[in-house]
């Protein structure tokens, strides 16, 4: 039954109050622990495909009379094109198409970073259509860039208007206080670098427009270039049925999108632009620098009074502000908590979504803090944590829909003990320590998704829904659930994905939010089917539908009796059993939320600098598991990304000019094999009981939230040296040893006995 409701959707943190017509999901949920399929190990359905090269990604499509697009991109971090002059560029070899600033969305005359789109060139080979961007003629003025983020914020420069936030009495809190903690914490600029750089092929089928992409969001694409373009939405095809990483940087059309869309109505040809490495080091998005000024305030029994700071992102050109203090407002039970977060516009990249944005950022921050604070209270850090839990969300005072952050924390004590064996083994230069962070983040998905399945005679099912696998499974999960429903084997079901026109409406991969959204989508229109061929099974055996269940491929009543399901569905002969479904609304009243812990374990050169970290126990509580293989890799995934963002990710740019200096993986360094340490896979895995029929929660942004925090913490056990500035290079290693020795003398000098 249709129902009308409001309700609030949740991508990335960041809320809205939508209207939506929803329809009703009576299937309870199963329960906890693994079932005949779900929560059982899977290898991905697609895996073989993958390997041998069959998977049709966006850089496979080949059309006919396919061109090549180039892009004249600007060579200052801040400047005006006064003149451009495209005519010694049109007559170059090959060349068949050129647009300037003006002629599609986002290509604009003034450009506000190093590598924004000015022009564009379409050229039969993609040689020929770069050698032709040196034909451009160009008249550029250039401008003063603003390129540090306190300097914008100085002058009022933003992309949004600051946020504040404020409950109790933060201020009086501070002044009561027994212990007050404050630091600076400064993260760097990272590249998300997706082995499938940014690209679309563009074709026009009369007043229709194709787009193949590579993108996390093939719904947010449709959408944004029917605005951006002002067609009729239902004239836009988006296609992607494989593509090659995105972390968050893939959810929108992005200028190579419109360029070609423009380029293939010039020229009448479909039109490929795609980005080259360097390009995808300069206008693909990252995640943006933060400056955190950070307070807390606390008891001496360790109950943290009061949380307070100073947030600002530096977040390039353009784009939104994730919510660097999200995770203060929301880990800790804490009655007085102030903070302000300012968007500065500078001159550089605009940022994009990265792998739960703003929350990898301030949770560095805050779980360094509250260990500052529980070495100058001389407590535990898992007890100050254990001591502050909070059981309903602090920041609303709703209870969660499920919450086990304290079995997550249990589970860590194993790890956690074993911090005494690590530091005895420290010898020579080499000093061992272990370090633990916690974590918060969203995950409950929402609503609209929708799917449909299809059962034929041949006891196959089919599930249809235009939703994207972005490489982390959610293909095999999905058939999981449509088989555990269905009663089929996983090899029994298909599943139909990446189309527009071929399948429902379907969410975003992003924001932790596939999984938590699609799956009881999938499962109630498995349920729909289900119902179907046991009414028919109940005509076909003169049964009571409710005396018969679906299990292991078989038909079996409550007698003891059973038949192949094949038996009964093979009496369809051409006809279909068509079960649709949807997904409905998140509990209301209820905060959605995932929690986690990680214990990591490291060893620090204190002569060169070196970290290395040489094992992670990552803990963490998504509600229902439905691929313990796939979550694992997860896990793994999430912890190796930022073990690069800790210890050695970071884009350059020259303090002068505002160019980008690390244009490519030489000089960029992502962590490789030898960078991976021992990694601990654990889930709790217990369904949400108030979240939707399948308690499931999102893990694609939890394991990478704490790990930086986790391995500085690491580093302070070993070393007595703060961490306050990432990545934790040598240099920066180095620096935060000479200043805890520097603090350390200070001591001893303090407390040093007075000579006659």
């Amino acid at each position: 039954m249709a129902r009308l409701i409001r309700t609030e959707k949740e991508v990335e943190g960041r809320f809205e109050t939508i209207w939506l017509v929803v329809d009703e999901d009576s299937l309870d949920q199963w329960p906890s622990g693994p079932l005949d399929v779900v929560g059982r190990p899977a290898t991905r359905k697609s895996g073989r495909a993958r390997a041998r090269g069959e998977a049709i990604y966006t850089a496979d499509v080949r059309l006919p009379g396919m061109l090549s697009a180039a892009v004249l991109r600007s060579p200052y971090a801040h400047a005006r094109v006064r003149h451009i002059d495209l005519s010694r560029a049109l007559q170059a070899p090959g060349v068949r198409g050129a647009i300037g600033p003006g002629d599609a969305p986002e290509v604009e005359a003034l450009a506000g970073y190093h590598g924004a789109p000015v022009a564009a060139i379409a050229a039969d080979s993609e040689g020929q259509a770069r050698a032709a961007l040196k034909l451009i003629d160009v008249d550029w003025e250039v401008l003063e860039p603003v390129l540090d983020p306190d300097d914008a914020v100085r002058r009022g420069h933003f992309t949004s208007q600051p946020r504040h936030y404020e409950r109790g009495d933060f201020d009086a809190a501070v002044a009561e206080a027994d212990v007050v903690v404050e630091s600076e914490y400064r993260t760097q600029v990272v590249l998300h670098n997706s082995l499938e750089t940014h690209q679309s092929v563009c074709t026009w089928e009369g007043d229709t427009l194709v787009v193949y992409t590579s993108t996390q969001d093939i719904w947010g694409v449709r959408s944004g270039v029917a605005q951006a373009l002002g067609m009729p939405a239902d004239k836009i095809r988006v296609i992607c049925e494989y593509m090659g990483g995105g972390f968050g940087a893939k959810n929108d059309p992005g200028h190579y999108t419109f360029i070609a869309a423009e380029l293939a109505k010039r020229t009448g040809r479909p039109v490929r632009c795609a980005l080259s490495r360097r390009e995808e080091n300069l206008a693909a998005g990252n995640r943006n620098a933060t400056i955190q000024r950070l307070t807390v305030a606390a008891r001496r029994d360790g109950t943290i009074v009061a949380l307070g700071g100073e947030f600002v992102a530096a977040l390039g050109w353009d784009g939104w502000m994730a919510s660097t203090a999200g995770p203060m407002h929301g880990l800790y039970a804490c009655a007085n908590v102030k903070t302000v977060e300012y968007a500065a516009r500078v001159n550089t990249p605009p940022m994009a979504a990265f792998r739960a944005p703003g929350f990898v950022e301030g949770t560095f921050s805050l779980e360094c803090l509250i260990d500052e604070l529980a070495v100058k209270l001389q407590m535990d850090p898992l007890e100050i944590r254990r001591r502050n839990f909070s059981p309903a969300d602090p920041s609303t005072g709703t209870a969660y829909s499920s919450n086990n952050l304290m079995e997550c924390y249990a589970r860590a004590d194993k790890h956690w003990a074993r911090r005494h064996d690590v530091r005895a083994r420290s010898e020579g230069p080499w000093q061992r320590g272990v370090g633990m962070a916690s974590q918060i983040w969203y995950g409950g998905g929402g609503p609209p998704a929708y799917a449909w399945v299809r059962v034929g005679s041949d006891a196959r099912a089919t599930v249809v829904t235009a939703m994207q696998d972005i490489g982390t499974g959610t293909r095999t999960a999905m058939s999981q659930i449509a088989a555990e429903e269905l009663g089929l084997p996983l090899d029994s079901v298909d599943l139909v994905l990446g189309n527009t026109d071929r399948g429902p409406y379907a969410v975003a991969a992003a924001g932790s939010s596939t999984t938590p959204s699609m799956g009881p989508a999938i499962r109630a229109a498995a349920g729909d089917a289900r119902r179907q061929i046991l009414d028919i099974a109940a005509q076909r055996y003169e049964r009571e539908p409710d005396q018969l269940t679906l299990r292991g491929g078989r038909i079996e009543a409550a007698d003891g009796e059973s038949w192949p399901i094949g038996e009964v569905l093979g009496l369809l002969g051409n006809a279909q059993i068509l079960g649709k479904g949807a997904r409905g609304p998140n509990p209301t009243g209820m905060g959605v939320h995932t929690f986690g812990v990680q214990v990591a374990e490291v060893a620090v050169d204190i002569e060169t600098g070196e970290v290395r970290v040489e094992r992670l126990a990552a803990i963490h509580d998504v509600g229902r598991v439905i691929n313990p293989l796939g979550a694992s890799s997860q896990l793994e995934g999430g912890v190796i990304q930022g073990i690069g963002h800790t210890l050695s990710e970071e884009r350059l740019i020259d303090p002068a000019t505002g160019q980008i200096l690390t244009q490519t993986l030489d000089a960029y360094r992502m962590p490789t094999i030898a960078d991976v340490p021992e990694i601990i896979t654990e889930l709790v895995d217990v369904p949400d009981p108030n979240l939707t029929s399948l308690g499931a929660k999102g893990l694609g942004e939890p394991p990478i939230i704490p790990v930086a925090a986790a391995i500085a913490n690491a580093i302070r056990d070993a070393t007595g040296a703060d961490v306050h500035e990432l990545p934790l290079d040598r240099e920066e290693m180095l620096r935060a040893l000479r200043d805890a020795a520097d603090r350390r003398a200070a001591k001893e000098r303090h407390e040093a006995p007075a000579t006659v």
